[in-house]
């Protein structure tokens, strides 16, 4: 079972000022020159919109993050939580609204590959999970990728708008306490190379996806998907297999 504080309990905690909250919960590091760094650079590009807003932050982001390529493009309001957990390749897109959420205590964090793309308004947290994006990929706007464990969406991945890639769940089979008092647990998801996901398809805790696999529009994948499948529906099922590979035989 994964050890994920609930948000509220964090905030309120009143063994902890609101400085020590605030550096645990969005800096990610401890010390006065990393708040005061991380609050100058949100303070002073962040916000600001047109060419002068991306020459900021393109200059300045990197001064927060664990590692940053050639060539990446921050748009405005790009939020970024644990920015030294957070590692990303040469020639990368994040569009306008995005949230980059590396919290978690030992975690890995998040890793962006090169070439990727990141759509307007999508999300990658980390509840004391890492993410690691590979090169190429695509991932469209309003999608959120989760994890509690770890959570993996292979090169050349093909992801339209609202996906969710969830790599966590909660427990619930004590009745008599409610949902969110019963932990969570976690599995993880890896989604292969060249898969493609359909525009609002969701890939729940534990699920393998291989690699150019094609999943539905709309679809709730909650078990394995051979690579080269196509499957559907809600739940998905697998329909059959793409460009002349045969389908199992079981």
């Amino acid at each position: 079972m994964a050890d994920i504080p609930k948000a509220q309990d964090q905030l309120f905690d009143a063994r902890s000022s609101a400085l020590e909250k605030y550096a645990r919960l969005v800096v990610g590091r401890a010390g006065w020159w990393a708040l005061v760094k991380h609050e100058l650079v949100t303070l002073a590009s962040q916000a600001v919109p047109g060419a002068l807003g991306l020459v900021l932050r393109k200059t300045l982001y990197p001064r927060l993050l664990g590692a940053c390529g050639r060539n990446v493009v921050f748009g405005q309001n790009v939020v970024l939580r644990h920015p030294g957990k957070i590692r990303i390749g040469d020639n990368v897109v994040i569009d306008d609204h995005c949230l980059l959420d590396a919290k978690g205590e030992g975690n890995s964090g998040i890793t962006i590959g090169t070439g990727v793309f990141i759509g307007r308004n999508s999300i990658l947290s980390c509840k004391n999970g890492g993410i690691a994006i590979g090169d190429r990929a695509n991932i469209g706007f309003n999608c959120e990728v989760c994890s509690a464990s770890e959570v993996t969406v292979g090169a050349d991945v093909l992801m339209a708008a609202y996906c969710y890639v969830i790599g966590g769940d909660h427990e619930y089979a004590d009745v008599s306490k409610p949902v969110t008092e019963q932990g969570r647990r976690s599995k993880g998801v890896a989604v292969g190379d060249g898969v493609w996901l359909g525009a609002g398809a969701k890939i729940l805790d534990g699920v393998r996806i291989g690699g150019h696999a094609i999943i539905g529009a709309g679809a709730v994948v909650r078990v394995d998907v051979p690579e080269y499948a196509v499957a559907a529906g809600r739940p998905a099922r697998i329909l059959g297999m793409r460009a002349d590979v045969q389908a199992p035989t079981e």
